[in-house]
């Protein structure tokens, strides 16, 4: 008898406002490991949203393949849901990317809080009222301040033992808020690598009793919400060597503030309030190092001589990075044909 393989079929449910994810584990022998030789599979998509249940078959299509660290013999397969005959699901906002080369590199600053079911508060407050004023727990060490930093911790090592590209972990502003960030080039990777990720990390959490919530303002008051910032660049960007050029960039997201925030997460206008390190919901400006901007230009990119990135920090923590890089490939790449250097 073969080897047999577990492969965790994972794909983003018909939920709305917000996408919830999904898996279920298919049993293969003598399984190669390969994205190809992993077989398309089906589901019933009237347990999620997705079909009635007089028509309910749907398709799973393998996208992406790791390592799954945590189970002997194990896969992790990032899937898009297709219909019965092989179209894309509306559901499936990986299909929308238009990046069929990869020239666009993307960076998600995917941050979370580490939810305590049974008070209902991030892990870390106390059972009733408040722990002191945010300000100590950004970068925070030491058991007053990280709170969770066990199951942080053990994630990045299942990220990394993965093969997802996480470069980087920190706390965050409010206790037991936490972020990590994934990084690849082509939009349709980087949405691969971040959703497998907060597959993992959901996965983590629910080891260790706790489960993670996305939502943009989990705490009502004077706490900072939850952000996907994302980081972006094309060819173009990267190259161009032009503060002009950037800023014909930047400028071609004012127009379409509505098209942005209509996939940047439900319940963002809690969160982009001007306060906390945001803009307003309904206003755009872009600047230099400006954390209050819709569009901040990094300072590395203007001291590299406008070569380099630019972040938008308007997604909020629940958005789908697939439908952000979609929007945000979509802009660029019409703002780069009609660019004048």
């Amino acid at each position: 008898m073969g080897t047999k393989s577990k492969l965790e079929y994972i794909w983003l449910d018909g939920y709305k406002p917000t996408q919830s994810l999904r898996s279920k584990t298919k049993i293969i022998e003598n399984f190669s490991g390969k994205l190809q030789d992993a077989p398309m599979w089906s589901f019933d998509g009237s347990s999620t949203e997705q079909a009635p249940g007089g028509s309910s078959d749907l398709l799973l299509k393998p996208v992406a393949i790791f390592d799954d660290p945590a189970r002997k013999n194990g896969y992790l397969v990032m899937t898009e849901v297709l219909n019965s005959d092989g179209t894309p699901h509306d559901t499936n906002g990986r299909a929308t990317i238009k990046d069929e080369d990869e020239d666009f590199w993307f960076g998600f600053e995917q941050e979370y809080c580490i939810w305590d079911t049974e008070h209902h508060a991030p892990i870390g407050f106390p059972p009733a009222g408040y722990p002191p004023p945010q300000g100590p727990y950004y970068c925070s060490v030491g058991a007053m301040n990280a709170i969770g930093r066990e199951i942080v911790e053990e994630h990045l090592d299942l990220c990394l033992d993965a093969g997802i590209n996480v470069e980087g972990i920190n706390a965050e502003v409010m206790m037991g808020q936490w972020e990590f960030q994934c990084f690849a080039k082509g939009a349709k990777k980087a949405g691969d690598h971040t959703w497998v990720a907060r597959y993992l990390l959901e996965r983590t959490a629910e080891r260790h009793g706790y489960a993670i919530e996305w939502e943009p303002k989990p705490v009502q008051g004077d706490w900072n919400g939850s952000g996907m910032h994302a980081n972006f660049s094309n060819t173009l960007l990267r190259t161009c060597g032009s503060q002009a050029v950037y800023e014909q960039i930047c400028k071609a997201f004012e127009p379409r503030i509505a098209e942005h925030i209509a996939v940047y997460g439900a319940g963002n206008e809690r969160r982009l309030t001007g306060k906390h390190e945001t803009q307003s919901i309904d206003k755009f400006s872009y600047g230099v190092s400006d954390r209050g901007a819709s569009i901040r230009i990094p300072i590395a990119t203007v001291e590299n001589g406008w070569k380099g990135w630019l972040e938008d920090r308007r997604p909020a923590s629940n958005a789908d990075p697939y439908k952000v890089a979609g929007v945000i490939v979509e802009t660029v790449s019409a703002a780069s044909k009609n660019v004048k250097s």
